[in-house]
């Protein structure tokens, strides 16, 4: 069993930043990768960013250059650093831990950006 705790989101102008951490807590040394997802109201689940356990890194497309992830495997915790963010960005963000085809989440935290 995995717990993943998610904090930093928050309100936000346009082209401001923000700094998600979620730390991860349990049988921790059988994840494989990590990473966030976002879901906007009306909107299906989508990916953001993940890493693996390898430090392989994937974005979704429409926050390259802008976001960036990490990966802190001693604190079993992973960041998402977002730059330059636009209203589009708004979303609950969750936080996401694979342990092979089982996928454990986070409760989710707010982010918004107003225009």
């Amino acid at each position: 069993q995995v717990w993943l705790v998610e904090s930093g989101g928050g309100l936000v102008q346009a082209g401001g930043s923000l700094r998600l951490s979620c730390a991860a807590s349990g049988s921790t040394f059988r994840l494989d990768a990590m990473g966030w997802y976002r879901q906007a109201p009306g909107q299906q689940r989508e990916l953001v960013a993940d890493s693996s356990k390898g430090g392989n890194t994937n974005y979704a497309d429409s926050v390259k250059g802008r976001f960036t992830i990490s990966r802190d495997s001693a604190k079993n915790t992973v960041y998402l650093q977002m730059n330059s963010l636009k209203p589009e960005d708004t979303a609950v963000y969750y936080c996401n831990a694979k342990e092979g085809y089982f996928n454990y989440w986070g409760q989710g935290t707010q982010v918004t950006v107003s225009s």
